[in-house]
């Protein structure tokens, strides 16, 4: 998602996932970049953010369009993936990130399924129909006749 207005920052930075595309980040408001400031500090799950600059990094800090804190966040997340070995870095880190997730996955599954041997040894049972409505043991309930007027 391309942000050029900071009306759009807010709901971009909120989403987990995806990226976040700012041109000119010193275009944006002073209000703004604080809000980039506090998603890259607080939130574990952002979406990537690429983050354009056009001039020179010292003219916009000298002018006052670029917050130093944002400068100072924004320079140690840097990644050059020209640096030897950094690709590999990431490919381990992502092989890693995925095999955390199988084993959350997995032991969601084995909960579940735990979950449902217990119930199924105290006598309920559950469907597997895709319906989470219970059903009674009852005789269904007889419709009313239909009425027409004429």
């Amino acid at each position: 998602m391309e942000v050029r207005l900071p009306e759009q920052l807010g709901e971009a930075l909120k989403k987990p996932r995806g990226v976040v595309f700012i041109p000119d980040v010193s275009r944006l408001t002073s209000a703004s970049q604080v809000l980039i400031v506090r998603c890259l500090q607080t939130q574990e799950e952002r979406p990537k953010l690429v983050i354009g600059l056009s001039g020179a990094v010292e003219n916009a800090r000298s002018k006052g369009t670029l917050r130093e804190d944002l400068l100072y966040r924004l320079h140690r997340a840097q990644v050059d993936l020209t640096a030897e070995g950094m690709r590999d870095v990431i490919a381990q880190h992502r092989a890693r990130l995925a095999a955390e997730e199988a084993t959350r996955k997995a032991e969601a599954e084995r909960v579940a399924a735990e979950k449902a041997a217990q119930l199924k040894a105290s006598g309920i049972s559950m469907r597997s129909s895709g319906s989470s409505r219970m059903r009674s043991k009852a005789a269904p309930r007889a419709t009313s006749p239909k009425v027409t007027r004429r």
